[in-house]
Formats: structure tokens, sequence, C-alpha cells
């Protein structure tokens, strides 16, 4: 197959998956084919492929292996949270101006940092750009200093830990273990109506396209070579005189970015956001997703989030104390079997059955023998 066919049918095929996302599946809703629930868990799953994406982007495409991509994703959905409960404020069991859990702690007044929050705008610039600072801050301080591969990993993973301990504390104001929840109104619309759900959902849909084709313009230009480049030979790259570490500080911002959209997506339609959501063990299931989707393909990672969670959706709700088994031994069976993901696997299948078939169309079939007259005619 040539090049411009096998681009051809990647366009074929992601049109006609954009074309579900955005218009077949809000249609199916409005008729009454797709009822609330699913079209919610649907727009659940779509949050959750805008993070797989920014993983996709640092591990698949980078080589850089972060163990704390949760946390952006959780100050993206907190962001939010704060809007929603400060909107959702006076509505509450108490009927104060403040959250409900700040009447529990003896809380008079809303806190300071809260109150740029009363704002949607404010709200989401700080969902956006608060977890690319973060990851701008950390970047600076890690790749600068060359901390790369299994350290950057250990150190990641030490930063989820710090940063679910900080949100359990209840002095921080953040709703504690229970998190922020009990969400009513957003701009006004009430969250439990239907067009507020297919609005959201729509909205969701659009990001996860916008993010990807953000993504996969990023990856086809030649900032895309150098990250391969940064991925396969860093210190030969590091040898020709390109920066490095900024190149990594900039792809990891974005990835921060893309965590906190896709948190601040993901809270509206959800309705909570607590600390187990930003730790280490969620942490390690974005990586099990664009494992087992594909790494560094972009679409495996759309794949592996939205398949893995809708495994997850189902299986919990019939085995839940099998369900860690099951991912564990998924993501162990595809790196084994299946190096390449879902992505690759028919390529992976094709490459197999050339393997088989190819040396038997090949081989020259046996010649009968032949007997020479004059070896009969002396016997």
């Amino acid at each position: 197959m040539t090049a411009g066919k096998a681009g051809k049918r990647t366009w074929f095929a992601e049109s006609l998956l954009v074309l579900l996302l955005i218009i077949i599946l809000p249609l199916l809703h409005g008729v009454g084919v797709v009822s609330d629930y699913y079209l919610n868990l649907c727009g659940k799953y779509l949050a959750l492929a805008i993070l797989a994406l920014g993983m996709d982007l640092i591990w698949g495409y980078t080589g850089i292996l972060s163990l704390g991509q949760a946390v952006f994703f959780g100050l993206g959905a907190y962001a939010m949270g704060m809007h929603l409960m400060l909107g959702s404020s006076g509505r509450g069991v108490y009927g104060e101006p403040i959250p409900d859990f700040m009447v529990w702690n003896r809380v008079l007044e809303l806190p300071l940092f809260w109150q740029p929050f009363q704002y949607f705008p404010l709200a989401a610039l700080a969902a956006l750009s608060g977890p690319a600072l973060v990851a701008t801050v950390i970047g600076w301080l890690t790749f600068r200093r060359r901390v790369s591969g299994t350290y950057f990993a250990i150190l990641t993973q030490a930063m989820a830990y710090a940063a679910w301990l900080l949100f359990n504390r209840n002095e921080l104001n953040l709703g504690g273990t229970n998190g922020l929840t009990d969400f009513k109104r957003l701009l006004g619309f009430p969250l439990s109506a239907p067009g507020t759900s297919r609005g959201l959902y729509l909205v969701t849909a659009l990001g996860l396209v916008g993010s990807f084709s953000l993504c996969r313009w990023l990856v086809g230009s030649k900032m895309g070579l150098v990250l391969t480049a940064i991925r396969d030979q860093e210190r030969r790259l590091q040898f020709l005189g390109y920066p490095v570490a900024s190149y990594k500080i900039f792809i990891f911002a974005l990835a921060g970015m893309l965590s906190g959209l896709a948190g601040a997506l993901y809270v509206t339609q959800v309705g909570i956001i607590t600390p187990s959501q930003i730790g280490v063990l969620p942490s390690l299931e974005i990586v099990v997703w664009v494992a087992t989707g594909g790494r560094g393909t972009l679409v495996g990672a759309i794949l592996g989030a939205i398949g893995i969670n809708a495994a997850r959706s189902l299986l919990t709700a019939r085995y839940p104390e099998w369900w860690p088994i099951i991912l564990g031994g998924l993501f162990v069976g595809v790196v084994i079997l299946f190096p390449d993901g879902l992505a690759g696997l028919p390529r992976q299948l094709q490459r197999l059955g050339r393997r088989l078939w190819l040396p038997r169309m090949t081989a020259k079939p046996l010649q009968p023998s032949v007997v020479r007259p004059e070896l009969t005619s002396q016997q």
C-alpha cells in the first residue's frame, strides 16, 4: 500500500469518527435512542481521551515517562469544580453563600484564593494555565539538570503522592477527602437538564477533536521530528547543539495543559473530583491506557482510554474485586504479546501472516527424480 492510499484511508477513518462523535451521537440522543446516562458516559470517556493524548505526546513521542499526569488532571478539575461549587452556593443544606463543607469546618467567609473562581472565564483560564505553569516549573527544575528516565518517573510519582496527601487535608479548604461535589448549575444552566448534558458532550467532543488536530499537527511538523529524535537519540541531539531541555519543558507544559482541559471537562459531567483521582494509581492507569492503545500513535491513545474505561464501567458493575487483576493482566499481556498496542495490531498480524505464508509461497516444488537410461541398460 502506498503512502498516499494509507493517508487517504486514515483521513477517511478519522472523518467518520468525527462525524460519529459530533453529529450522529447527539442526534441519536435527541431522538431518544441514546439515553442521558450513556451520553454522559461517552462524554466522560472523551475527556479521559484528551488526558491520554497528553500522555502520548510526552511518553510515546518524546520518551518522557511521567507517573504524575493525574496531578495536572486534578488541578484542572479542581479549578472548574471550585467555580461550580460557588455557582451552587446558597442552594445547599445551610443556604450559606459559601460551600457547605466550609460551614462544617467553621469557615466564616470565602477564602481569598477562592474568589477569582466566581467568574467562569477566570476558572477556565486557571484550569488550562495552572497545570501548564506547574508543569513548566517542574520541567525547568528537572530537565535543566538533565533528570530523565527512571529518575524522572520516580520523581513525578513522588509528586503525585505528595499532591494526594496535600489535597486530603481539610486545612486546604478544598473539601478534604470528600473533594468537591454537589454541583447544580453551570453558566445558569442546570446540570441535570438533558440539554445541558448534550451541550457538555458536544463541547467535550469538540475539545477532543481540537486536541487531536493540534497534536497531529505538532508531531507531523519539524518539532515532531525533534521530539522523536529526543526519544531515540537524545545525546546525539545534544551534541548537535539542539536545546533539548527547552523542547522537553515545552512538550511537558503542553501535556499538562491538555490534562487540565481534560479535568475541567470531566468534572462538569461526572459531578465530583476527589483526591483519589489525582494520586499515584490514577497516574499509572493513564500509562496503561496509552500502552494498551499504542504508544506513539495518538489514535491508539484515544482507543486505549475509551476502551479500558468502557471495560472498567462494565466489569466493575459485575466483578469489582477482579478489575485490578484484569487491568494488570491486560497491561502485561499487551506489553509481551502486542508491544505496538491496539493501533498496531493489524500491522502486527499482517507481519505474522507474511512470516507464515511467504516461505510456503516462495518454496520451490520438489523435482521428480530422473533415471538415466544408460544406468538401466547396464542393469
